[in-house]
C-alpha cells in the first residue's frame, strides 16, 4: 500500500514529521517498507533564481548567439552566452548561477561552471523550461511576469510539489487501511493512547453545499441480487466538461504512482485512494430507460470491457445494467467499453456501492481482471463510507468538472446490515497478549479506534465493530487492536517461560521426516516445497474422476488439489532448467489428495526427482548421467535408514512411470519408481530425462519403529560456469593456481575445478596445459555477464602475474 505524507496529513490535527510518522506506522502494524522522496520536479528547481535581462548583444564571433547581462537581485550582474532566439533585454528569466545543478526533461543532470563559449565568458544559463524540467518546450527561453523580483527562488514562483511516500507492506486482513482516512485513523488512536487523551481526531473533508439543476436526470435503481450487492447508492450530474485536473490532484495521484487521465477519472481514483471506498462513472446517455439494475445475467452472454476485449459472462457474474437489460459493468470489477466517461461526456451518473467479497474475488480471478477496486471489494469495504464517498465525489466533480446535480441521491438499501458484536474480558486480552494493559486503556484504545463500547464491567466489556474494520469477529481481533494501537515493541518480553514436557507419538514422525531429509541434504539433495493445488489440464479423465476440485480456484490454472506429486515437482524441475539449473536432486515431503466414496482422503508422501548429471566433469574422469540404478541406490538406502532390509521388486503399470517399479515391504507396497514418460516431460517442455520416486510416508510410519533428522535450502538464483585454459610450467601444481584464485577474493566465486590436464610439444618445452572451470553465483540476484567478466579478467591477470600463466585462446 503506498501512501502520500502530505496527503496523509491533510487528516491529521498534528503534523509529525515524515521520520516520526515512519516511526509511528511501523509501531502499529503498518510496517513501512520504505521511505523515499518525491519531487513533481526533479531536483525542485533548487539554486535557480528569477533573473532582470539587463542586456542582449550580438556575440562577435558566432551568429546564433548573444551576449547578456543579467541581474538576479545580487552581487554583479552575471555574463551570460545565451542561444536562444528569444532572448531580449527587460525580460524576466530563469537563471541557473554558477554552482546550481539542473535537471532536464531528458538527458543527464548538469551543474553549472564558468565557461568560455567562442572566446566569451559565461556565468551561468538563462534556462527553457525543458531544461530545468517543467515542460517539453526547446523553442526558446522561459520568459516570466514582469512583475517578479530579481533573485526570487525560482522554487518559490513555482511551486513544484515534494513529498514522502510511504510503502506500507499490509496483511491481507487490513482493509482499513488501505486508505489515506484509513490510516489516519490508525494514527489518532495511537496519539490518544501515548498522550491519554481523545482530542486526537481524523479531520474528515468538509462536503460543500452540491449547486443543483433539478431533477432532470432521475435515474432508477433496483437491486434483484441483495445477497451480492446489499446497498447501491448514486446520483445524476449534468453540464460535466471533461478535461485535465488541476495541479494538485495531478500531484496527489503521481506521487502515489496512479497516472493522471482526465478530472473524472481522477476524482473517482482520488476517492479510492482517500476513503477506501471504489467508484464507477457512467456515461448517462447509456442508461437506457434512466434505470440501473443490479443482476446477474444468462451463462455465456458477451461483454465488452473496457480494454476493447470481449469476454463470456459466468451466471454468477453481478452485473450493472441498464433499463434494456444490457450490461454496463462487472460490478466492482471492471467497466463497460460502451458505459464509460469519454472526452465528449456531459452527463454521467456516478455509483457507490458495496458488493459482497467473495462474489467479486470469482469474478476478477475468473476473468483476470485484478483491478484496485475488485482489490478492494474483495477484503470487505465500509458499507457504512458508501454515501459518504459519494457525496465527497459529487462535490469535487461539481467544482473540478462545472457540473450540476441532476438528480435526487438514490440510496438502495434493503436490509441495513448490523454491526458485529464481540464481548472480551480484560484477563484474556492480557493473557494472550502478554501485556499487562489496564482496563481504561482497552477502553479507550477501541474508542479511539471507532468500537462502540455496548456495555462493560470489572470482568471485561462487549463492543460493536466498526464497519470499517470487517476482519473482527473475535475476541483474538480485540487483542490484536489493543496490542497494535499501544505499539507491537510495548509488549514485554518475560524473563522465564513456563513450559510442561509432553510424551510424543513412539516413533515420532517429524525425527523420521528430518532423519530422512538429514540423509537426502548430506547426499547432495535438495528440498522443495510445491503447491498443494494444480492444473486439471496435467491429467486424463480417468484420474479427474477421483480428484478434490476447488469450488472457489485461486486461478483457472489452480483448480484442483494434486492427485499425484510428480506434476508439481516437474514444474519445479522446469523452472529450474529454464534458468540453465539442469542438474537437479530434489526431494519433498507432501501431501495428495483423492475424493473417495464417503468424503475426502488426504494422504502424505516422499517424493524423489532425479535429472542431469551424477557427477561434474573433472580432469580425471567425464560426467555420467543419473539413471535408473543411480535413483535405486538412493531407494534402497532411504528403506535402509528406516530399518527395512527385505524388499521384493515387482514391476508397476504406473501411467506416469517408464519402466515402472514398486518395491514392497512385509508384502505391502511402498514405493515405485522408474523413469518419467516422455509424453509426460512433454506436457512441462522438458527435454532430459527425469528419474522419479514415490514413498507412501503413511504407510512405512505404520511399519517403522523410530529414527531421526535436518535440511538445508537451495540458493534462489542459478549459478553461471565459465572455462579457462591455462598453459603453465611443468613443475607449477594446481594448489598454486587455487592460491592465485584465493587471492583475488570474489564473493562470487563459489567454485573451482580442475577437469583436464594435457601435455605435448606443441605447448612448448616443459609445459603442460590445465583446463579449469570456475563456478559464480550471486545469492540474492541472478549474474550478469558484465559481472562475471569483471572477476575473469581479475582472475586471468592473477594467473599471468603470478604463475606467468599464457592463456589458451
Amino acid at each position: 500500500m503506498t501512501i502520500s505524507y502530505n496527503w496523509l496529513c491533510d487528516y491529521l490535527p498534528v503534523k509529525p514529521t515524515p521520520e516520526e510518522l515512519s516511526t509511528i506506522l511501523t509501531r502499529i502494524g503498518l510496517e513501512v517498507e520504505s521511505l523515499e522522496k518525491f519531487e513533481a520536479v526533479k531536483g525542485s528547481l533548487a539554486g535557480l533564481v528569477i533573473g532582470e535581462v539587463l542586456t542582449a548583444e550580438k556575440h562577435p564571433n558566432a551568429d546564433k548567439l548573444k551576449l547578456t547581462t543579467v541581474n538576479i537581485g545580487s552581487g554583479e550582474p552575471l555574463h551570460i552566452v545565451c542561444g536562444a532566439p528569444n532572448v531580449a533585454a527587460g525580460q524576466k528569466v530563469v537563471v541557473a548561477p554558477i554552482g546550481t545543478t539542473i535537471y532536464p526533461i531528458s538527458g543527464e543532470p548538469l551543474t553549472m561552471k564558468k565557461a568560455k563559449i567562442r572566446g566569451e565568458e559565461s556565468q551561468g544559463m538563462i534556462c527553457a523550461e525543458d531544461e530545468i524540467g517543467l515542460g517539453s518546450s526547446h523553442a526558446g527561453i522561459m520568459v516570466l511576469d514582469p512583475s517578479l523580483q530579481p533573485g526570487t527562488p525560482a522554487s518559490e514562483v513555482f511551486k513544484p510539489a515534494q513529498d514522502h511516500i510511504f510503502e506500507i507492506g499490509l496483511t491481507p486482513n487490513r482493509m482499513d487501511a488501505m486508505s489515506h482516512i484509513g490510516v489516519a485513523r490508525d494514527v489518532c488512536a495511537f496519539l490518544n493512547n501515548l498522550e491519554n487523551t481523545g482530542k486526537y481526531q481524523v479531520q474528515l473533508p468538509a462536503i460543500n453545499a452540491l449547486p443543483k439543476a433539478g431533477t432532470q436526470l432521475p435515474v432508477s435503481v433496483k437491486i434483484e441480487n441483495t445477497d451480492a450487492c446489499p446497498r447501491y447508492t448514486g446520483v445524476s450530474i449534468t453540464g460535466v466538461k471533461v478535461a485535465p485536473s488541476p495541479d494538485w490532484l495531478k500531484n496527489k495521484l503521481t506521487a502515489i504512482g496512479v497516472r493522471p487521465i482526465n478530472n473524472i477519472v481522477d476524482i473517482t481514483n482520488f476517492i479510492l485512494h482517500e476513503t477506501g471506498q471504489p467508484l464507477h462513472a457512467f456515461d448517462a446517455t447509456a442508461i437506457k430507460g434512466n434505470e440501473v439494475v443490479v443482476k446477474n445475467l444468462p451463462q455465456d452472454t458477451l461483454f465488452t470491457t473496457l480494454d476493447g476485449k470481449e469476454r463470456k459472462l459466468d451466471a454468477s457474474d453481478l452485473m450493472i445494467c441498464n433499463g434494456a437489460g444490457e450490461g454496463m459493468c462487472i460490478a466492482g470489477v471492471f467497466g463497460g467499453l460502451h458505459s464509460g466517461v469519454t472526452d465528449t461526456t456531459q452527463q454521467i451518473f456516478l455509483e457507490s456501492a458495496f458488493f459482497s467479497a467473495g462474489g467479486i474475488r470469482t469474478t476478477s480471478f475468473r476473468h483476470g481482471l485484478r483491478t484496485d477496486a475488485a482489490t478492494r471489494f474483495e477484503k470487505g469495504v465500509d458499507i457504512s463510507n458508501v454515501l459518504f464517498a459519494l457525496q465527497r465525489a459529487a462535490d469535487l466533480i461539481c467544482q473540478l468538472g462545472g457540473g450540476k446535480i441532476a438528480s435526487e441521491i438514490v440510496d438502495v438499501y434493503p436490509v441495513v446490515k448490523p454491526k458485529t458484536h464481540v464481548s472480551v474480558t480484560y484477563n484474556y486480552i492480557r493473557k494472550l497478549s502478554g501485556g499487562n494493559y489496564s482496563d481504561e486503556k482497552i477502553k479507550n484504545i477501541l474508542s479511539s479506534l471507532g468500537f462502540e463500547i455496548l456495555s462493560a464491567n470489572a470482568e471485561g466489556l462487549e463492543v460493536a465493530v466498526p464497519f470499517s474494520k470487517p476482519d473482527i469477529s473475535l475476541p483474538a481481533d480485540i487483542v490484536e487492536e489493543v496490542m497494535r494501537i499501544d505499539g507491537l515493541d510495548n509488549i514485554e518480553i518475560p524473563s522465564k517461560i513456563t513450559i510442561s514436557p509432553a510424551l510424543s507419538a513412539q516413533p515420532d514422525p517429524e525425527q523420521v521426516k528430518e532423519k530422512i531429509a538429514d540423509y537426502l541434504a548430506s547426499n547432495g539433495f535438495n528440498e522443495i516445497f510445491t503447491n498443494s493445488i494444480t492444473n486439471s489440464k496435467y491429467y486424463p479423465e480417468e484420474v479427474l474422476a477421483h480428484t478434490v476440485k476447488m469450488m472457489n480456484s485461486l486461478t483457472v490454472e489452480l483448480d484442483i488439489m494434486r492427485p499425484s506429486m510428480l506434476e508439481t515437482g516437474l514444474e519445479s524441475i522446469a523452472h529450474n532448467l529454464n534458468r540453465k539449473n539442469e542438474n537437479l536432486l530434489f526431494f519433498e515431503f507432501g501431501k495428495t489428495y483423492a475424493a473417495l466414496e464417503k468424503g475426502y482422503g488426504e494422504f502424505n508422501h516422499l517424493a524423489l526427482y532425479l535429472t542431469g548429471t551424477k557427477t561434474d566433469e573433472t580432469w580425471i574422469h567425464k560426467s555420467s548421467n543419473v539413471d535408473f540404478y543411480f535413483l535405486k541406490g538412493y531407494v534402497i538406502n532411504i528403506l535402509r535408514q528406516l530399518g527395512y532390509q527385505q524388499l521384493t521388486w515387482t514391476e508397476s503399470e504406473d501411467a506416469g512411470l517408464q519402466p515402472g517399479w514398486e518395491i514392497k515391504v512385509k508384502n505391502q507396497p511402498v514405493v515405485k519408481l522408474g523413469g518419467v514418460k516422455p509424453a509426460k516431460l512433454k506436457q512441462f517442455d522438458i527435454k532430459q530425462p527425469v528419474w522419479f520416486a514415490v514413498f507412501d510416508w503413511d504407510k512405512l510410519l505404520q511399519l517403522l519403529k523410530k529414527t531421526d533428522s535436518f535440511y538445508k535450502e537451495i540458493p534462489r538464483f542459478p549459478a553461471v560456469r565459465r572455462d579457462l585454459a591455462l598453459v603453465l610450467d611443468k613443475q607449477v601444481n594446481f594448489a598454486a593456481v587455487e592460491a592465485a584464485v584465493r587471492g583475488v577474493k570474489s564473493p562470487l566465486l563459489q567454485g573451482i575445478n580442475l577437469f583436464d590436464v594435457f601435455e605435448s610439444e606443441k605447448l612448448g618445452a616443459n609445459k603442460k596445459s590445465y583446463a579449469v572451470s570456475f563456478t559464480f553465483l550471486d545469492p540474492q540476484k541472478t549474474l550478469t555477464d558484465k559481472e562475471i567478466d569483471a572477476v575473469m579478467e581479475k582472475l586471468i591477470k592473477a594467473f599471468e602475474t603470478q604463475l606467468q600463466a599464457e592463456i589458451r585462446k
